[in-house]
Parts: structure tokens; C-alpha cells; sequence
């Protein structure tokens, strides 16, 4: 894919997916805005990828997100991707989450995602050649997962929003999709299925097993890359208001949330009624546990 002369943010891109998301876009021939919360990070980013230049800012407030666009502008001309990867994490279940665990991760990840976003599209209808908005999501976001209340209901969100800006940015060119990658980070290191071998790949510099690139889907951050480079570029223009998956050898198209068995009864339901009638299959919830 050629980018040459796109101009792209990327939030969170100071290291894991978010700089792997960067050096793919500069590589493919964008020039990149480079953002991470801490200065030294921004700074080392920057230095491995020519041309970049970068903003220090926590992501969430409106401040930050026209401090991006503006550098976008004011350093390149223009903007035509945005890729909303800034995030953090404050896992609890429920009964142990606080106030302060919930608007922290919220604030980041779904308002850091709408605020940015806006920056983004306003200035992407000045221009008037279109854009693209790239949505971090996460399975979590799709599935549900045990301690991430916070995580689960952001990315969920960001998956709506995705979908309503579809309908909304779509006469101005500019295409909306939410990626659900599933890479080796630190925060998969945890899981105990995966902690051992990822650091015995990382080790080794061995490939990872197959079973856990095919059957989980999940590789380093180098593969998920290929996507967000696909949908930056003119061949994604029709595609826009998706969930798409991504990960080791896995590429996935998420079905949107629809009705998938109904009954009337005329003249409504009772509750009796209900009991009578219930025998709906139940779907299932929660990431799946890892079959190896």
C-alpha cells in the first residue's frame, strides 16, 4: 500500500501497538503524528521514524485533541488519518471498582476516542477530500470480560460509534471502522495460557506455535499492522461502519448486534405469558478461554 503524502495521528503511539500502528503508516509513506502521555516516550518514538513529529498529552480532553489535529496541520498541511489507539487500564470486578477507576479508563478510551474524532472529522470536511477514522476496539468491547467494566463498556462504545459516525461522515467521503486486534502485549503476558509462551518466543526469536497464531489468533504487534495500513489507503474507501478483527493468522469480520429470534403475541406480553413462551437458546458471553 502507498500513503505517500497522507498525513496521520495516531493516539497512544509511543510504544506497543500504537508505535507498531506509526512505523507501519511511515513505512507505507504517511507522515505521522506521534502521541504518548510521557515526553521521553514521544521523543524515542519519534526518533525511530523519520519525518514524525509528536505531541505530548493524555488523551480525553478537547485541549489535546485540537493540539493534534493542529500539528497534523501545521507540520504536514493536512490530515487523513486518525487512529485512536490511547489507552489504559484499571481492572476490578465490579463490587471493588471505584469512581476513579471508571472515568479514568472512560475518560481515555471513549472520550479520548469521541473528542479526537471530532478534531478529526471537522477538519477532514474542511478539507474536502475525505479521511479515514481507524477505532481501537477490543474483544473485550465485543464479548464482555471478567474485572474490565471499564475496558469492556469503552470499547463497546467505541464499536457504536463507529457505526453511527459511519452514517453520519459518510457524504463527506470520510470512512469509519472499529479494528479488534488481539497481539502479544504486556497485558497478554498476564494471561496464563499465553505468559509462557510469548516469552519464550521473545527468547528464542522461534515463530509463535501455530496453535496460538491460528487457533487464537493472536501474533506480535507486526501483524496487526497490515490492517490498519489496508484501511488508511484508497483500497478500503467502500469499507467503513465495521468491526474487524485482527491477529496472528487470524482475520475477522464481527457481526453487528441484531435480533436473533423473535415471537408476537397479540396484544402484547404478560409476564406469564413470557415464562410460557421462553425457550430461547441463550448466547454466549465473555472471551473464550484459550483452547490450548
Amino acid at each position: 500500500m502507498d500513503l505517500t503524502g497522507r498525513v496521520a495521528i495516531v493516539t497512544g503511539s509511543g510504544r506497543g501497538l500504537g508505535l507498531a500502528y506509526a512505523k507501519a503508516l511511515a513505512a507505507a509513506g504517511a507522515s505521522v503524528v506521534v502521541n504518548d502521555v510521557d515526553q521521553a516516550v514521544v521523543d524515542a518514538a519519534v526518533a525511530e521514524i523519520p519525518g514524525a513529529v509528536g505531541v505530548a498529552a493524555a488523551v480525553g480532553s478537547t485541549e489535546t485533541a485540537d493540539r493534534l489535529v493542529a500539528a497534523a496541520v501545521e507540520s504536514f498541511g493536512r490530515l487523513d488519518v486518525l487512529i485512536t489507539n490511547a489507552g489504559i487500564l484499571r481492572d476490578r470486578v465490579l463490587w471493588k471498582m471505584s469512581d476513579d477507576d471508571f472515568d479514568a479508563v472512560v475518560n481515555v478510551h471513549l472520550r479520548g476516542t469521541f473528542t479526537c474524532a471530532r478534531a478529526a472529522a471537522v477538519r477532514m470536511r474542511e478539507q474536502g477530500f475525505g479521511g479515514r477514522l481507524i477505532l481501537i476496539s477490543s474483544p473485550a468491547g465485543q464479548r464482555g470480560n471478567f474485572g474490565q467494566t471499564n475496558y469492556a463498556a469503552a470499547k463497546a462504545g467505541i464499536a457504536a460509534m463507529a457505526r453511527t459516525w459511519a452514517l453520519e461522515l459518510g457524504r463527506a467521503g470520510i470512512t469509519v471502522n472499529a479494528v479488534v486486534p488481539v497481539a502479544a502485549t504486556e497485558m497478554t503476558k498476564t494471561i496464563p495460557a499465553f505468559g509462557p509462551v510469548i516469552e519464550e518466543a521473545e527468547r528464542t526469536g522461534q515463530p509463535y506455535p501455530a496453535w496460538l497464531r491460528r487457533d487464537e489468533g493472536l501474533g506480535t504487534v507486526k501483524d496487526v499492522t497490515g490492517l490498519i495500513t489496508f484501511l488508511a489507503s484508497d483500497a478500503a474507501k467502500d469499507i467503513t461502519g465495521q468491526a474487524i478483527g485482527i491477529g496472528g493468522d487470524k482475520l475477522a469480520l464481527w457481526s453487528h448486534p441484531a435480533e436473533k429470534t423473535v415471537k408476537f403475541a397479540d396484544g402484547g406480553w404478560t409476564a406469564d405469558a413470557i415464562e410460557a413462551a421462553w425457550d430461547f437458546a441463550p448466547e454466549t458471553y465473555g472471551i473464550p478461554a484459550p483452547r490450548s
